[in-house]
C-alpha cells in the first residue's frame, strides 16, 4: 500500500525467465501487465506517474494507454486512464506477470504431487499450469501429458521424456487453448491419473467457473478424464465467480492456492471437502 504523497509502491526488478534483469526499456506487454495491475487496485493511473515507475517515455505510456483502450481494458482520462467500468478477462499475454511469485509456488506445490505413482496428468490452461508444465519437463521423468493449451504444448514438445499428446479444437486466442466439439471429443475416452485446471473463479458455494461458456465445456471433459483434480489458482480468484459454471464444488479433490486467498472462503472449501494447501 502505498503512504503519504505517493501513490504507487516500487515496481520490483524484472527478471526473464533466463534470470536476468531486463533492461530499463522493458518490453510493451510487460508495461500493459503492470499497467493493469496498477489500475486494479488503485482505479486509476497517470501517465506521470507510470513514467516515472516504469522508466518509459511519456509518448510510450500514451501508446500503452491507447492498445489497453482499444481492448476495452480501460478508459482513458486527460492525463491518464482509470478502469473499465465492465471487468473483461485479460488476454493470457498480460496476465502472465501477475502474482508471479505466488504462482510458481503453487506450481512447485503441484509438482510434488506427481510422485512415481502418477503416470498419466492432464493441464488445463493459464498461466499457472503453465510454470507447472516448465516444472514438470525439467524433471526429466516419463510422464504421459495430455493438454488443451497450445503454449503448454510448445513447452513440452521438446522435452524428450514427455509422451504428449494435443487435443485438436478451435483455438481460443484469450487463453491459448484449444476448445469446443472437437477437444471434447479427443477426451471422452481418455483414462488420468491426475488433472490439474487453473481456473477464473472459485467458490464453495458455486464450484468453480471461468469467463467463457465454450471453455467451460472443454475443462468439464477434461475433468472427467480423472478422479483426482486439483485446482491452480492464485488468491485473488478464491472467493470469486466468472461467467460460466464448470462444476461444482463436489468434483474438485484439491486446491493449491496463496497464502494472500480469502481465509473464510478456504475455510469453507475445506468444510465442503476441498484439500487445501496454501503456500
Amino acid at each position: 500500500m502505498s503512504s503519504g504523497g505517493e501513490r504507487f509502491a516500487p515496481v520490483p526488478p524484472i527478471i526473464n525467465r533466463r534470470g536476468t534483469l531486463y533492461s530499463d526499456r522493458m518490453r510493451q506487454e510487460e508495461r500493459l501487465g503492470l499497467i493493469l495491475d496498477r489500475l486494479a487496485r488503485d482505479g486509476s493511473v497517470s501517465v506521470t506517474e507510470l513514467t516515472t515507475e516504469l522508466k518509459a517515455s511519456p509518448a510510450s505510456i500514451r501508446r500503452d494507454l491507447h492498445v489497453l483502450e482499444e481492448q476495452q481494458l480501460l478508459k482513458r482520462t486527460h492525463g491518464g486512464a482509470v478502469s473499465a467500468e465492465v471487468m473483461y478477462e485479460l488476454p493470457m499475454r498480460y496476465r502472465t506477470g501477475r502474482h508471479h511469485q505466488e504462482k510458481l509456488r503453487i506450481a512447485q506445490a503441484a509438482a510434488e504431487l506427481v510422485t512415481d505413482s502418477v503416470h498419466s496428468v492432464g493441464l488445463g490452461g493459464g498461466t499457472t499450469t503453465t510454470e507447472l508444465a516448465r516444472l514438470l519437463g525439467a524433471a526429466a521423468r516419463p510422464l504421459k501429458v495430455i493438454t488443451n493449451a497450445l503454449n503448454i504444448a510448445g513447452e513440452l514438445s521438446v522435452r524428450p521424456s514427455i509422451d504428449l499428446v494435443v487435443t485438436g479444437g478451435s483455438v481460443r486466442s484469450a487463453s491459448y487453448e484449444l476448445v469446443g466439439p472437437i477437444a471434447d471429443q479427443a477426451l471422452a475416452d481418455i483414462n488420468l491419473d491426475l488433472v490439474f485446471i487453473g481456473v477464473d473463479g472459485i467458490e464453495a458455494g458455486r464450484g468453480i467457473s471461468t469467463h467463457d461458456d465454450v471453455e467451460a465445456q472443454t475443462d468439464r471433459c477434461l475433468l472427467r478424464t480423472a478422479d483426482r483434480v486439483i485446482v491452480l489458482t492464485d488468491g485473488s480468484k478464491v472467493g470469486k465467480r466468472a461467467f460460466s459454471r464448470i462444476t461444482g464444488i463436489e468434483e474438485i479433490s484439491g486446491l493449491i492456492t496463496d497464502v494472500g486467498a480469502d481465509a473464510a472462503e478456504l475455510d469453507r472449501l475445506r468444510a465442503a471437502g476441498v484439500d487445501v494447501t496454501t503456500v
